[in-house]
């Protein structure tokens, strides 16, 4: 594993490293069982776990408002899980480790949690669940659910310094002191995110924490994002911005079958942003224009039955005719005012390759700005997959988007927060 000692200067906290306070302590403002450090969509859940069974719990985060990401997500109609989530839908390092929290708690619990509330939702494509009306629904879920089983939550409340309390050598809880006082607590979750949509106030602060208590760092890098271009072919995706089509988007280890959007930046859509998650800088990506139609075939077959045809006639039916003669510009510009009768089979095979494997090297991508999520995070193998605690430091917990587990478009990161946030709540 590598280990990575990014400096996130964007953190709200300067943490105090391999500092111990030893009991007695000094009188705190605060003394709870479990302070969860995040009030995201993993945080809440844990929150309302963990004082269902009884626990006192506090929620801080340095944003103005709790959810900010649920808000925003889907639209503004956030899609909270999907109906069929399954391992294979997340990458990290440690592929099995999202295994046990996901077997434990399936989509359909949430699901019940929702109809509980009187929340309308409906399926759109690929077994993904919005809601009818807003995100505000399932954040007020959450934030009742909180309210009613006695989780606090504090917000505006940035983080000065962490650190491990002892007792005869033996760890005994933390001291957190913060813009609104000290808080001790037996339990720490971090549940901060990852570093996606700066604006929402996301930062690298849960790095730090376990950067602070010996964990590595899996390199992180923006997930779920659109690609940008620089080249010709940049200009000329720029100028089809607005254009939508089906395509499916491959590489050499996984394909989507998903729209595809072309922008001013670059390719969006979800067939784009699900293949960026399983892209590295200085690869090639592949696009089939028109997926279940081999155009070398189809070319062929009208250069035998319609000879005087020209190239744009036969595939006029496949694309808006703005993209069509980009296309022809880019791939057969030579042949554009040719008969089919006078392109010769060879060339008319390598246009339909073109279309059915259209390759095309990204530059990069759009970065955190506009990132669903972050890859990397905390490694896995230095934490528990059943209760989420640290196997460094007893009593600290990790859950959500800070670990390394990435899922893919389509409710399976919301999913990952609920099943984590609650294994995780389980045991505070």
């Amino acid at each position: 594993m590598t280990k990575n000692t990014v400096n996130h200067s964007t953190a709200k906290a300067s943490l105090v490293k391999n500092e111990t306070i030893n009991i007695p302590t000094p009188k705190t403002k605060v003394t709870v069982d479990v302070v969860i450090i995040g009030a995201g969509a993993s945080g809440l859940y844990c929150a309302m776990t963990a004082a269902q069974r009884g626990r006192s719990v506090l929620v801080i985060d340095h944003a103005n408002k709790a959810g900010k990401k649920i808000l925003m997500s889907g639209g503004g109609r956030c899609n909270f899980t999907n109906y069929v989530v399954e391992p294979e839908n997340f990458i990290g390092e440690n592929a099995h480790f999202c295994k046990s929290a996901l077997t434990r708690y399936n989509p359909w619990e949430f699901i019940s949690l929702v109809e509980k509330h009187g929340i309308p939702y409906h399926e759109r494509d690929y077994g993904q669940l919005f809601c009818d009306d807003s995100s505000k629904d399932i954040l007020n879920l959450l934030l009742d659910e909180c309210a009613q089983a006695g989780a606090k939550v504090q917000l505006k409340t940035d983080i000065i310094a962490i650190k491990p309390l002892v007792n005869d050598s033996e760890a005994q809880g933390f001291i957190i002191e913060t813009s609104k006082g000290t808080i001790q607590c037996a339990s720490l979750v971090i549940a901060t995110g990852g570093l996606s949509i700066p604006t929402m106030g996301a930062t690298g602060f849960g790095y730090e924490v376990a950067q602070q208590f010996g964990h590595d760092i899996i390199p992180t890098s923006a997930g779920l994002v659109p690609f940008t271009f620089t080249d010709k072919v940049g200009d000329m995706i720029a100028s089809l911005a607005g254009i939508s089509l089906d395509v499916v988007a491959f590489n050499e280890r996984i394909s989507f079958p998903r729209p595809m959007l072309f922008t001013h930046r670059g390719l969006s859509g979800p067939a784009m942003l699900q293949l960026s998650n399983y892209w590295q800088v200085g690869e090639a990506i592949h696009i089939n224009l028109v997926p279940n139609v081999d155009i070398s075939d189809l070319l062929i077959n009208a250069k035998a039955n319609h000879p005087k045809q020209l190239i744009r006639s036969v595939l006029t039916e496949y694309f808006p005719k703005k993209l069509l003669l980009a296309l022809q510009d880019l791939h057969w510009s030579e042949f554009k005012d040719k008969e089919l009768a006078n392109i010769k089979d060879e060339n008319l095979i390598a246009i339909g390759d073109k279309i059915n494997n259209w390759t095309i090297k990204p530059s990069g991508t759009e970065g955190y700005r506009t990132a669903e999520v972050t890859r990397g995070g905390v490694n896995t193998d230095q934490v528990s997959s059943k209760t989420f605690e640290s196997k460094l430091q007893p009593n600290l917990y990790f859950i959500g988007e800070v670990l390394d587990v990435t899922g893919w478009l389509g409710g399976y990161n919301f999913q990952w927060a609920w099943a984590s946030g609650k294994a995780c709540g389980e045991v505070v």
